[in-house]
């Protein structure tokens, strides 16, 4: 019994030491990022290097926040990203319902079509896009940001909300049609509150996946009216010299609507997937 427990017991104790040592890797950046951005510029340099800072500085902040065009930065970037989110989730919903409940011509077709767009580096389509844009006569503007931004979240969120789509059972829209009601209402009444989860998984991806896009709002945009947090960043990247003390502090000040966007969302994850079609 004796050999029995120490050999159950240590596959435990290194999956927890494993566990622990990527844990320090995966936040050991971000407290040092943290860290950096109370320091001053010239503290970042001291050698040896430090964690801590001597002297514990707002001034980056400071220098953020009195800044209105680093501001917009940030008022771009939650625009962009939540009207791609928000017209995303519309219509990969429409989408994946049509996938989940109806068969009809060239469905695998199209299936396969949306699963092959994953496979295409984004960078190969860029200048192609810049051509588009510049033809359209949207360069330069939130328009170009979004419809390019959709192409690229559209596919995953169809993917997703499909597979999710599928766990449910089709007894819930069938109960709907008995009761006299349209395939419309069993969406928005029945499927859509049930599938919650799924919604909240789908917006998290597409809402990370927009606010931290950097090729193509460099290239789609020239105006510092219409610049976004990751280009900001890039931006305090002089000639001469990087203000990496608000380099650090933009970053945590970009990271936070990401961690809690996450924390919010964290809470449907684990109510588990098929809970509310029980339920109902």
């Amino acid at each position: 019994m004796a050999k029995r427990s120490k050999n159950s017991i240590l596959p435990t104790i290194l999956t927890y030491l494993g566990l622990a040592v990527g844990l320090v890797f995966s936040t050991f950046p971000i407290v040092w990022m943290f860290f950096s951005s109370l320091k001053s510029n010239t503290e970042i340099f001291a050698l040896p290097p430090r964690l801590l800072p001597e002297d514990f500085t707002l001034a980056a902040y400071l220098t953020i926040f009195n800044d209105p065009v680093k501001v917009r930065f940030f008022i771009n970037s939650y625009f962009v990203a939540g009207v791609v989110t928000c017209l995303t989730l519309v219509i990969a919903i429409l989408t994946a319902y049509g996938f989940s409940r109806y068969s009809f011509r060239f469905k695998n077709t199209l299936n396969i079509f949306i699963i092959s767009t994953q496979t295409v580096p984004p960078i190969t389509l860029l200048i192609p896009y810049f051509g588009m844009v510049v033809a359209f006569r949207i360069f330069d503007t939130y328009l170009a940001l979004i419809l390019t931004y959709m192409v690229f979240t559209l596919p995953y969120a169809v993917l997703l909300m499909t597979g999710y789509l599928n766990t449910l059972p089709k007894e819930l829209d069938e109960a709907v049609l008995v009761d006299g009601g349209s395939s419309w209402t069993a969406l928005w009444r029945v499927i859509v509150p049930v599938s919650i989860p799924g919604i909240v998984a789908t917006a998290v991806y597409t809402f990370l996946l927009a606010w931290n896009e950097f090729l193509f709002a460099l290239t789609l945009t020239k105006s510092m009216d219409l610049r976004t947090v990751p280009i900001g960043i890039q931006l305090l990247m002089g000639q001469h010299a990087f203000e990496w003390n608000e380099m650090m502090a933009m970053s945590v000040l970009g990271s936070l609507p990401l961690l809690v966007l996450y924390l919010v969302a964290q809470r449907y994850f684990l109510a588990g997937m098929t809970a509310g079609s029980v339920k109902s």
